[in-house]
């Protein structure tokens, strides 16, 4: 299983980003896939999921509605698109095999808001 996160950076509060995560090793078709997030200081936090079929996205509460998880699977890829950032959206986020975000993890890639 390898899974590569990319698309983080820093952005103003309000701000918008697309992360993408490139799996391979696996049959990515076949699993559900999750987004999970770690604040400085603060737990792993579980954000997203979405079946493997790309059905029933399902969001943690501070996020829905801000933020969209969606996945190609002709490419193996799954994203994370985050709108109207707030400050409490900076954090290392990771990609993870499966649907309650505490299988395999990517290196992650580095979300920071601030003004």
């Amino acid at each position: 299983v390898h899974l590569m996160e990319s698309g983080g950076g820093t952005v103003q509060p309000g701000g918008s980003l697309t992360l993408s995560c490139a799996a391979s090793g696996f049959t990515f078709v076949a699993y559900w896939m999750s987004w999970v997030r770690q604040a400085p200081g603060k737990p792993l936090e579980w954000v997203a999921r979405i079946s493997n079929a790309g059905q029933f996205p399902t969001y943690e509460d501070s996020v829905k509605g801000r933020f969209t998880i969606s996945r190609d699977n002709a490419n193996g890829t799954l994203y994370l698109h985050l709108t109207d950032l707030k400050s409490d959206g900076t954090g290392m986020y990771y990609c993870v095999k499966g649907s309650n975000g505490k299988g395999k993890r990517g290196q992650g890639t580095q979300v920071t808001v601030t003004s």
